[in-house]
């Protein structure tokens, strides 16, 4: 039953900028409460923003995008600056407001900050409630049969699609009640998050468009052309059959469950594997953040201790290379400008340079980890520690660190005609598929009917992928000997 006080309420958005599938929204609206939608750009240290420059410029455009769809609704948002407890205290005391609603978060900073807040603000008489939405499951519910947490994908997996069909996505509201004075709002502009000079986000804006219309547009191009073949195409990166919603995910301007939803009831033209395969890919996110919430150092500390010993190089102009995609080996090199150009990467490819800069240049998982926090786009406190440390053989069901790719036969297998490495590796695009990725082996006239001058207008590979190999794997025996 609506309220008939019409209490403020003060709303608390964070990843999760959106109207569709809001259970802290929808519980506010249909209780009658004067809604207060607020967003607090907290310090860096409480790890709860942007994770990085590329998600700084996508966080702009989503907030920007958000607040016009609330003016659609008669409503703004609030921008506010500073540690959550202060800027909240601030605004119930400028605005009589008697509760606060937010939806749940999962990272360890998050939820330190959220547990003592709640205890302040029910302490000093406000209500607070808390929903979930984030994810498909709540972390403190899903666990094993003899009580645990999971530490294996494939029995998470069961038990989360044997836990029943998440529940149907609650549609927006179609009117929320105001408050009768509104506090004033920082200007968005003020908190510099887009980049100036140099403009390197430039390549993102025809990829991307920020916000919860740009999510449901991609999730229904995706459905209808992207979903089938699924299965069988999605490794290959020059093909369609890649969702890219990872952004709109990490933002929240999608629910998962949205997502899960939109694959239900399709018709006979799309295969169940396909669906199923996507649906897996979806719930990788969410046992990332049972890793997480399990084992809150799940970034910066080895899941498995074994490799604590394990004898990292310091080549700090390896790195270099890598993260400018100038390894010399095109796959890898496709990648990395991939993701510097338009603050994404496919997921195979993910998987290439990720093994390249673990097992062929035997530097620090950390470093990676670290390179894409701040360079991709749909950054992900959760998918991405736990992906680095699964590629590693560090992490909980990882691959074995001996499972070692080998970027030319992984491009030639997945990207056979070298269409991928010629969008992004303009310097090879005259190459032909024979060669383009190795063309350190390429006949000396081959090279020069396509420009390519190696070690001049492409570098030579900076590692012997074989002997790399072999080094990787004398010091992971090294390392199972201790």
């Amino acid at each position: 039953m609506p309220q008939t006080s019409a209490k403020t309420l003060i709303l608390w958005f964070r990843k999760d900028l959106r109207l569709s599938d809001h259970a802290a929204l929808a519980t506010a609206a249909d209780e009658g409460f004067r809604i207060l939608p607020l967003y607090i750009r907290e310090p860096e240290e409480a790890g709860t923003g942007p994770l990085g420059a590329a998600q700084a410029w996508w966080l702009n455009h989503s907030l920007s995008a958000f607040g016009k769809s609330l003016e659609a609704l008669g409503s703004r948002l609030t921008l506010r600056s500073g540690p959550a407890e202060r800027v909240l205290s601030e605004l119930i005391a400028e605005t009589g407001a008697s509760a606060v609603f937010w939806n749940r978060r999962y990272d360890p900073p998050g939820i330190a900050i959220d547990k003592a807040l709640k205890a302040k603000l029910i302490a000093d008489g406000i209500e607070v409630r808390t929903f979930a939405g984030q994810i498909l499951h709540e972390p403190t519910k899903l666990k094993t049969g003899a009580g645990g947490h999971f530490r294996v994908y494939t029995p998470f997996w069961k038990a989360l699609d044997g836990s029943g069909e998440p529940p149907e996505p609650i549609p927006a509201p179609t009117s929320v009640a105001t408050p009768q004075n509104w506090p004033q709002s920082e200007a968005l502009g003020d908190w510099h998050l887009l980049p100036t000079r140099p403009n390197w986000a430039k390549g993102f804006e025809p990829v991307w468009t920020p916000g919860e219309a740009g999510a449901k547009k991609r999730l229904s191009d995706f459905v209808e052309t992207g979903l089938k073949g699924y299965r069988n195409r999605r490794d290959f990166p020059a093909e369609p059959h890649v969702s890219m919603l990872s952004p709109h995910l990490a933002h929240g301007e999608i629910s998962p469950a949205f997502v899960w939803n939109a694959t239900r009831g399709l018709d006979d033209s799309y295969s169940s594997e396909d669906v199923i395969h996507f649906r897996k890919e979806l719930v990788w996110r969410d046992f990332s953040y049972h890793l997480l919430f399990h084992f809150p150092d799940l970034s910066v500390a080895n899941w498995n201790g074994k490799f604590d010993g394990f004898p990292w190089h310091d080549a700090p102009d390896l790195l270099e290379k890598w993260q400018r995609g100038q390894t010399g080996y095109p796959i890898v090199d496709a990648g990395m400008r991939q993701l510097w150009q338009t603050g994404f990467m496919h997921n195979r490819v993910r998987m290439i340079v990720a093994s390249f800069l673990i097992k062929d240049l035997l530097i620090d998982w950390r470093e990676g980890e670290r390179w894409f926090r701040d360079t991709l786009v749909d950054a992900d406190p959760a998918s991405n520690a736990a992906s680095w440390q699964w590629v590693a053989g560090s992490g909980a069901d990882a691959a074995p660190f001996f499972r070692i790719f080998n970027p030319i036969t992984q491009g030639e297998k997945f990207d056979p005609e070298g269409a991928y490495v010629r969008r992004f590796v303009l310097e090879l695009k005259d190459m032909p598929a024979k060669f383009i990725h190795k063309p350190f082996e390429a006949p000396h006239a081959v090279l020069k009917d396509a420009g390519v001058s190696l070690g001049k207008t492409y570098p030579m590979p900076i590692v012997d992928h074989s002997k790399a190999r072999d080094a990787a794997l004398s010091a992971f025996q090294g390392l199972k000997g201790e």
